[in-house]
């Protein structure tokens, strides 16, 4: 089976749920590359809240307890995601410094804060993302990817570009052999509540939800095989909370959103990453 093909013919009921629970983890040494969504806003560790955990950190927090209990060495993790990053600087400024890890896992996912411009060229960024794939895959490692999200009201006038980048993302997949995580057909993120204030990062349990969707898009059993089952019902909200709300959100995060365009700066301007180095993880 090649790696694509484990993740585009799901049961029409639901996501794979027959995968091997016991499948070896053959992978050591995972690196995360990528933006806010892998540095993995806004999911703060309970003991280090200026911190962000994500579905990244989750990811490889299963794959190494899986390597453990079957009596391997803890996976090796890094992660060099920082937000605010478009594709082509994540990877002018992160594939070089993964390819000197020598990993045997590599995730790359971005792409978003591009669409988000009016400039946006999706030809030109899906053909840098083929470029950093194929660099990748010549190196022996395997490589995941992330289609992007299927948006909602507010922003849905992405979709139509996302639609585009995301059919770019699966051809890579396939050309290349590479892993994708379906995050657009993901229906339990269709629920605001799984995304945090700002409507684009997701809650710590939104990032519990995708970190075992990439488990099952590396053909592996979710630790939760409910991972895109959808919320129950939530409460109707009255159109008057809906509009304080809508009110609320354009002034706390679209107008310093947009102010950062108007002045050229990025939210993650002086940042680091936040685990730059291969360690075993989970960290002591």
């Amino acid at each position: 089976m090649s790696a694509v093909s484990a993740t585009t013919s799901p049961e029409p009921e639901g996501p794979t749920t027959d995968l091997p629970a016991a499948a070896p983890v053959r992978w050591k040494r995972y690196i995360a590359m990528g933006d806010s969504f892998t540095e993995g806003l806004w999911d703060p560790y309970p003991d280090a809240p200026d911190v962000q955990r994500g579905w990244a950190d989750n990811l490889a927090a299963s794959l190494s307890a899986r390597r453990i209990a079957g009596g391997e060495a803890p996976l090796e993790y890094a992660n060099l995601a920082i937000r605010g990053r478009k594709l082509r600087p994540i990877i002018a400024e992160q594939l070089d410094v993964t390819l000197e890890a020598q990993p045997d896992l590599v995730s790359l996912v971005g792409g978003g804060n591009d669409i988000l411009r009016a400039s946006a060229d999706i030809e030109t960024i899906s053909a840098s993302l083929e470029h950093a794939v194929a660099t990748l895959r010549a190196s022996g490692a395997d490589v995941l990817m992330g289609t992007g999200f299927k948006a909602g009201a507010a922003l849905s006038w992405t979709n139509g570009r996302v639609g585009i980048f995301n059919a770019n993302i699966w051809s890579i997949a396939r050309r290349h052999g590479a892993h994708v995580v379906d995050l657009w057909g993901m229906r339990s993120l269709g629920d605001l509540r799984l995304w945090s204030g700002d409507r684009i990062h997701l809650t710590p349990e939104g990032h519990q939800r995708v970190a075992n969707a990439a488990l099952a898009a590396l053909g592996l059993e979710p630790d939760d095989t409910g991972w895109d089952t959808p919320l129950d019902a939530g409460p109707a909200v009255a159109f008057r909370d809906a509009a304080r709300a809508n009110a609320a959100w354009m002034r706390q995060h679209v107008g310093p959103w947009v102010k950062r365009r108007l002045t050229g700066t990025s939210s993650g301007d002086g940042r680091t990453p936040k685990w730059p180095t291969p360690q075993v993880w989970p960290r002591a």
